[in-house]
C-alpha cells in the first residue's frame, strides 16, 4: 500500500477510534447511573460536545488547511495554546455555573463543575489529532487516542454502580492524561524549532478580523442549529413514533458518519498534495463516489436485514424505522458526494463553503418538514435526502466554476490566516 493509502487508512482508524470513545463512554456512563444521573451525565457530555465542534471548527479546521511547510510547527503550537487558554475561560465559566446551581439541581451543578475542571484536558488532548493531521502523521494520533480509548474505558469499568454524573465526568476527563502525555510528546520533535513568540502575539491571529475560523464556526452554528431545528420543528407536528423512527434509522448509520467526519477532518492534508486544480478534483471525485457507493450498500445490507436481526438492533422501533430505510439510504449516498464537494472547496477555496452550508442546511429543515407534511414521516426522511442531493449538486457545481489558477512557483499558501 502506498504512503499515501497508509495515511488515509491511519486517519479513519483514528476517526473511529474517537467515535468508539464517545459511544462507550455513554454506554458505560448509562450501566453505571440511576436514570436521574444518566440524565445529569448527558447533559454535560452534550454541552462537551457543542464545545468539541466549536473547538474544531474555529482551531482545526483551518490548522489542517495550513499549507506551508514552514510555518505548520508554529501554526501548531499556537493553535494548542490558544485552545488550551479558550478551554480554560470556558472551564472556568462552567465551574461557576456549576457552584450557582440551586441546592435541587446539586448533582447537575457538581457535573459541570467537573466538565469546568476537566475541560482543558480533553480539548487539549482532542487537539492534538489536527496537529498530526496537519503535519501528515495521522499514526501518531491513532497511537494517543487508542490509548485514550484504552485509559477511559478501563477507568470507568472501575467505577462502582450508582457513581454520581460529578465523578463519572471527573473520572472520564482525568482519564485523558496519559493519552495528552503521550501527544505532547510525539508532538514535541515536530514543534521543536518552532519560532518562539509571546503568549499574546501567538493568540492575536486567532482574534483577528477575517480569520478563516470564524467562518467555519458560523458554519458550524448553521449546520448543527439547522438539525437541532429541524428535530424540533418536526416534534412539534409528528408524533413520538415518527420522530423516533426517524431518529433510528439515521443512527444505523452511524459508522459512515466516521468515514465522512475522517474525510471532512483530516482530508485537506492528503488531498492538497495533488497537483493542481485537476488533480484535486479527481481525487475527490473518486473518493466521492466510492462513499456514494457505501453508503448505498450499506442501506441496501440494512434494508434486508430479517426482521428479528432488527429487533436486536433497535427494539420495538424497527418497524416503523426499517421503512425508512431506502430514504435515508440515499440520504447517506448523495452525503458521500456532498461530503467531497465540500472537501475540494475546502482546499480549492475555503471561503466557498459558508454560503453553500448555510443555504442548503436551511433548506434541508424546509424540506424535512414539508415531506412531513405531504406525505409524512417517510416524506420528511424524502426530505432530508432530497436536501442532500441539492447541497451535493450545488457544491459540484461551485467546484466546476472555480477558476484554474495559474501555475506561480513559490507562491506562498496564505488560506488559514487570510485577513
Amino acid at each position: 500500500m502506498s504512503r499515501r493509502g497508509l495515511a488515509a487508512v491511519a486517519s479513519v482508524l483514528d476517526q473511529a477510534a474517537s467515535s468508539a470513545t464517545n459511544i462507550l463512554v455513554l454506554v458505560l456512563a448509562a450501566r453505571l447511573s440511576s436514570a436521574a444521573g444518566f440524565a445529569d451525565f448527558s447533559m454535560v457530555y452534550v454541552a462537551f460536545t457543542v464545545l468539541l465542534g466549536l473547538n474544531m471548527a474555529y482551531v482545526g479546521q483551518p490548522l489542517v488547511l495550513e499549507k506551508d511547510p514552514e510555518r505548520l510547527a508554529t501554526a501548531c503550537r499556537s493553535g494548542l495554546r490558544f485552545t488550551g487558554a479558550a478551554a480554560a475561560a470556558a472551564g472556568a465559566l462552567l465551574a461557576v455555573v456549576g457552584l450557582l446551581l440551586p441546592g435541587d439541581a446539586r448533582s447537575t451543578g457538581a457535573a459541570f463543575l467537573a466538565l469546568g475542571l476537566v475541560l482543558p484536558l480533553v480539548l487539549l488532548q482532542d487537539g492534538l489529532r489536527y496537529c498530526f493531521s496537519a503535519l501528515r502523521a495521522p499514526g501518531r494520533a491513532l497511537a494517543a487516542d487508542a490509548l485514550r480509548l484504552a485509559c477511559v474505558v478501563s477507568a470507568l469499568l472501575l467505577q462502582p454502580e450508582g457513581a454520581s454524573a460529578g465523578r463519572l465526568v471527573l473520572v472520564w476527563g482525568l482519564s485523558a492524561l496519559p493519552a495528552l502525555a503521550l501527544g505532547l510528546w510525539l508532538l514535541r520533535p515536530s514543534v521543536r524549532g518552532a519560532t518562539a513568540t509571546g503568549l499574546l502575539q501567538e493568540l492575536r491571529p486567532y482574534l483577528r478580523r477575517g480569520y478563516l475560523g470564524q467562518r467555519f464556526l458560523v458554519e458550524f452554528a448553521v449546520g448543527n442549529g439547522s438539525s437541532q431545528l429541524a428535530v424540533l420543528g418536526l416534534g412539534a407536528f409528528a408524533t413520538p413514533l415518527a420522530v423516533g423512527a426517524l431518529r433510528g434509522a439515521t443512527t444505523l448509520f452511524g459508522p459512515l458518519n466516521v468515514l465522512f467526519n475522517s474525510a471532512n477532518s483530516f482530508g485537506p492534508p492528503v488531498v492538497g498534495r495533488a497537483s493542481g486544480k485537476r488533480g484535486v478534483v479527481r481525487l475527490t471525485a473518486l473518493m466521492g463516489g466510492a462513499l456514494a457507493v457505501t453508503g448505498a450498500g450499506w442501506g441496501a445490507v440494512l434494508y434486508a436485514l430479517p426482521e428479528r436481526a432488527g429487533r436486536e438492533l433497535l427494539g420495538d422501533t424497527w418497524q416503523a424505522a426499517a421503512a425508512l430505510l431506502p430514504a435515508t439510504g440515499a440520504q447517506y449516498a448523495v452525503m458521500g458526494l456532498g461530503t467531497c464537494a465540500l472537501l475540494t472547496l475546502r482546499v480549492l477555496n475555503p471561503k466557498a463553503t459558508l454560503s453553500l452550508q448555510v443555504v442548503f442546511s436551511l433548506l434541508s429543515v424546509g424540506l424535512l418538514l414539508g415531506g412531513y407534511a405531504v406525505w409524512g414521516v417517510a416524506g420528511a426522511a424524502w426530505g432530508l435526502a432530497l436536501g442532500s442531493a441539492s447541497k451535493a449538486a450545488a457544491g459540484w457545481l461551485r467546484v466546476a466554476r472555480l477558476p484554474v489558477p495559474a501555475p506561480a512557483a513559490g507562491a506562498p499558501a496564505d488560506q488559514v490566516r487570510a485577513a
